[in-house]
């Protein structure tokens, strides 16, 4: 068990936690959610010991062990990647190393044999003989091939540290596990088994995620931090967000009765509860949902962007034909011979481990890379809006404020019409005479989306839309487009994202691509895809 007592922390006149007090039990998964700046990273922080608080505490329960996700890329890169996993335990790797320091003495006396003594016994209490292979098992499950194990971390891929990082956080079984962004560059089965992992850990997690699904599979709770308090809530995050947009909008609904509101929040949690997961996550949401009263309910302070995306012409039926794309990028085989066609009404998520081949293919459709060789043919009724993975060009070494940058994209050049519409994508007041030089990456997002918006295209191309997005933001992009009447293309690692807005998968293997007409989950799940993805990868 953790918990906080009366925590405070203020970073000059801002206050980021007035007297927050929270206890984490263990069984539960907590979900640490927020929006931007509220302070997520900042607590999990001030839980592991990094940041002291101004005011409060931290109670760990005696002999608990705490586990964090490093950040830290290059802390441990002279060591090998086994090795490194290990120490994810601190204690058990100080026992094997002195043990080993003792063992190759020359002078080898009675009183070394006596520490070797306890020291075997302590390693024996700690699980040691079985280290190595438990390093082995997650490492392989996070998908780190075993001929990086003897490799020194200088020698191996961000990519791969990430893995390995995330690794030595779970190695050893912690009796408190904090996780920042864990999913960060995971490809589909390491997540997949990231999540079983978790959902079977008997012990407490604290999760800091922007993953939807990874949050509604793992969590057994969520933390909210709001007005500068944490209040946790029973249940996934989509009983959180369902469960606050419900108190909004009964907040709205002044006129409607006590009763009529009970019934309807009685309901909603009926639904939910038939809803829940198995296993640990159902019972734990069962009793505390017996317990939740209208008064529970709060209505959160976040702000939603509002996205919807309007094509000003109807489209025809020949959207857009590929035929034979090749492109080679220094020597290797990016896209292969890639044909399909595009057809009206279609949402394809472009899938595979591999971002850029889809970032090649949609720099070719756009005229920003030439194919080595193929053609491509879009259909005179068309019109394309692009949003490119690297947006940088599109704003360093601009120095316009946000306002003109966006007018530039506009027929209509009015200040109050740009005003309006940027006050939808939260940019309001002063905020919309920024200068676009000096946006955070969010932001700089939510500008792409307006320019995008006011464009009327019908078919849209988006190349990692969700990054930088907090979970408002990928909320209301995500509800945007299934909305949109027209044709999309997008590539995203948003498990949720990817399922709840298209209907035909791409997935792009080094032996041609697979293309189905289905949606992500019956995509991952059927048999003869899978036995077809494991022919195309070997």
């Amino acid at each position: 068990m953790i918990t906080a007592n009366g925590i405070s922390l203020r970073f000059g006149e801002r206050a980021l936690f007035e007297n927050v007090n929270i206890k984490f039990i263990p069984g539960n998964c907590y979900g640490l959610i927020g929006a931007n700046g509220s302070g997520k990273s900042t607590f999990l922080k001030i839980l592991s010991g990094e940041i002291e608080a101004n005011k409060g505490d931290i109670t760990i329960a005696k002999n608990h062990r705490l586990a964090i996700l490093k950040q830290n890329q290059y802390e441990f890169d002279e060591y090998e990647v086994l090795q490194t996993v290990m120490m994810g335990h601190t204690r058990l790797h100080e026992i094997i190393e002195e043990k080993e320091h003792l063992y190759e003495k020359a002078d080898f006396s009675e009183e070394d044999g006596i520490k070797i003594s306890e020291l075997e016994t302590e390693f024996v209490e700690l699980n040691g003989w079985e280290a190595e292979s438990q390093a082995t098992i997650l490492l392989n499950g996070l998908g780190v091939s075993e001929k990086f194990f003897e490799k020194k971390m200088a020698d191996v891929s961000s990519n791969e540290k990430i893995r390995v990082l995330l690794a030595q956080a779970l190695f050893g079984d912690p009796q408190i596990l904090l996780l920042d962004e864990p999913t960060n560059h995971l490809d589909v089965a390491a997540i997949t088994w990231l999540e079983n992992f978790l959902y079977n850990f008997e012990n407490t997690v604290i999760v800091v995620s922007h993953d939807r699904h990874f949050l509604n599979k793992v969590c057994t709770h969520i933390a909210d931090i709001d007005f500068n308090k944490i209040k946790v809530f029973a249940g996934n995050y989509n009983f959180w967000y369902q469960s606050s947009q419900l108190a909004l909008q009964q907040m709205k609904d002044l006129n409607k009765k006590t009763e009529a509101k009970r019934k309807d929040l009685e309901a909603f949690i009926q639904r939910f509860s038939a809803n829940a997961s198995k296993s640990k996550q159902a019972t734990s949401r069962k009793k505390q949902l017996e317990k939740l009263t209208l008064e529970d309910i709060k209505p959160s302070s976040r702000k939603y962007p509002f996205i919807d995306f309007k094509p000003e012409r109807e489209i025809g039926n020949d959207l857009l034909e590929i035929n034979k794309i090749t492109k080679q990028i220094e020597g290797v085989n990016i896209l292969d011979n890639i044909s399909f066609v595009v057809n009206k009404g279609d949402k394809i998520a472009l899938v595979g481990p591999n971002s850029l081949e889809k970032t090649t293919l949609f720099k070719i459709l756009m005229d920003e890379l030439k194919a080595d060789s193929g053609t491509f043919k879009w259909g005179i009724t068309t019109s394309q809006a692009y949003f490119p993975k690297d947006n940088s060009s599109y704003f360093d070494g601009h120095n316009e404020s946000i306002i003109d940058w966006l007018r530039q994209y506009s027929t209509d050049k009015d200040d109050s019409f740009i005003r309006g519409w940027l006050g939808r994508m939260l940019f309001s007041g002063e905020e919309s005479k920024k200068k676009v030089s000096v946006l955070s990456g969010g932001e700089r997002v939510r500008c792409m989306l307006s320019k995008m918006m006011l464009s009327g295209s019908n078919i849209l191309i988006l190349d990692e839309p969700t990054n930088h997005l907090d979970l408002e933001s990928i909320t209301a992009l995500n509800d945007g487009l299934i909305k949109f009447k027209g044709t999309l293309l997008f590539a995203s690692h948003d498990h949720q994202f990817i399922h709840t807005v298209a209907n035909r998968i791409i997935e792009i293997t080094p032996k041609g691509i697979i293309d189905r007409q289905m949606p992500y989950d019956k995509y991952l799940e059927n048999e003869d895809i899978s036995i077809l993805r494991k022919k195309m990868y070997n």
